[in-house]
């Protein structure tokens, strides 16, 4: 029988020191898709590397694979032992504008129950709760256990399959548990068992050479922004769904996601109604999307009566669950190649991707993390989809198709996850880290 009040005791002991460790790992700006910071990830890495060793662990190392640096580590038990992948990342969106911020988005701060800053929740609060566990027991987990903390998964994990099969039996397991999703709402416990994909792609129009003077060849000649804004348009249909031909789309969901509860939570504006039809959680989850997240073009600084030459728009497709990047690429550059007007050139270059999943949570394990995260929280845990990506965890289920996955979560919908005052809910940080140690010590019941 697994002794909660004893693990909860020595949890509860750790974690002041582990939050200051957080507070350090957020002053540091390791953001994964701007050069300038390679430095910061690497630092960021070294210092995971540094508290892991710390634990006692000997088997530790930073590994890359043309990308950013991956921490690997073992904590090895017994060979009869079930092994677990405990994975989070270190890496962080930028900060954005920082006058936004209603504090320094690198400097850890706390307010009440949220600590704000750049990488509070997603995912160092992951990395720190990994670091919590292994603390509580001293370094010496009742099972198994390999950890993973990865350099680039907002750059959407682009080497994490070559490290994998780099890594193979370094990274095998019976189960991983991916420290990086989201609960329903702050205090009530989720596990993500669908995650949409995604393909990012730039859109570039051109109609001329070169500006032109907008009096003397309006209305005969057409100008890039406005042929791209007639193309962007045909992406969705009056109501707002994605209009794109041959995209996978489900309506099944298992939570009933509250319009009051989506305009609280996206800060829609009043009198902005709601896009898309069929139940909202589907519309967010199992559904594409198809969001318009730059553009280039002439500035309204900048402008003058000239025709514009040429513009470019970049896309974000959130690929649902049961379809495959691959497919969705496809698709959308037919569905823009076949709707461009006027004989506008037309290029589409892919940027990105990263595949949709489905992960199945049912019998034993789904006893054991129940019980556990039941016991940590006080309530039972959902289960829900997300919009976002998590690539890897796709690439997790290719490489180890029969391991066991398990999506937890360290923040909530009141998070703002890449938004401007990221912050953590730090009762619920607490409660994760619990939970995750009491499952460690269910999977040997």
């Amino acid at each position: 029988m697994v002794d909660a009040a004893a693990i909860s005791e020595r949890v509860r002991a750790v974690l002041p020191g582990v939050l200051d460790d957080l507070v350090h790992l957020v002053s540091i700006p390791s953001v994964s898709s701007q050069s300038e910071h390679a430095g910061d990830v690497a630092a960021a890495a070294d210092t995971v590397v540094g508290h892991l060793k710390v634990l006692g662990c000997d088997r530790v190392r930073v590994v890359q694979s043309g990308g950013q640096p991956a921490v690997i580590a073992h904590f090895d038990v017994a060979p009869e032992l079930p092994t677990v992948c405990l994975y989070a990342h270190l890496d962080v969106q930028p900060s954005g504008d920082i006058a936004q911020w209603t504090t320094e988005p690198f400097t850890a701060t706390q307010r009440g129950d949220r600590l704000y800053g750049r990488g509070t929740a997603d995912d160092k609060a992951g990395v720190a709760a990994h670091l919590a566990v292994l603390r509580a027991f001293d370094g010496k987990p009742p099972v198994n256990v390999v950890v993973l903390i990865e350099g680039e998964e907002e750059m959407g994990s682009p080497t994490l399959a070559r490290i994998l099969a780099e890594h193979r039996d370094d990274l095998e397991a019976d189960l991983y548990v991916i420290a990086d999703c989201g609960n329903w709402a702050a205090g009530v416990p989720a596990f993500t068992t669908s995650l949409r994909g995604v393909v990012d792609c730039l859109v570039e129009v051109r109609t001329l050479e070169h500006a032109v003077h907008s009096g003397q060849f309006g209305g005969a000649v057409p100008d890039a922004l406005t042929t791209l804004c007639r193309l962007l348009a045909t992406l969705h249909d009056e109501q707002g769904n994605v209009a794109v031909a041959g995209l996978v789309s489900r309506q099944d969901t298992l939570v009933d996601y509250q319009e009051a509860t989506l305009r609280a939570e996206s800060s829609l504006l009043e009198g902005v109604q709601p896009i898309g039809s069929g139940p909202l959680a589907a519309r967010t989850w199992t559904k594409p999307a198809i969001s318009v997240i730059g553009l280039d073009t002439t500035s309204i600084a900048d402008s003058s009566n000239t025709l514009i030459p040429s513009a470019r728009a970049r896309l974000s497709v959130r690929v649902a669950p049961g379809d495959t990047a691959d497919n969705a690429w496809h698709c959308l550059k037919a569905h823009l190649d076949s709707h461009i007007e006027w004989g506008a050139q037309l290029t589409v270059t892919n940027k990105e991707r990263a595949e949709p999943c489905i992960i199945e949570l049912s019998g034993d394990l789904a006893e054991k993390a129940n019980r556990a995260w039941r016991a940590a929280y006080g309530t039972e845990p959902l289960l829900i989809g997300t919009g976002g990506t998590i690539g890897m965890i796709a690439e997790f289920q290719r490489a180890f198709p029969d391991a066991g996955v398990l999506g937890t979560a360290v923040a909530d919908p009141d998070s703002r996850m890449h938004g401007i005052d990221e912050s953590l809910y730090l009762p619920d940080w607490e409660a994760a880290c619990l939970a995750e140690a009491l499952l460690l010590a269910e999977l040997v019941r």
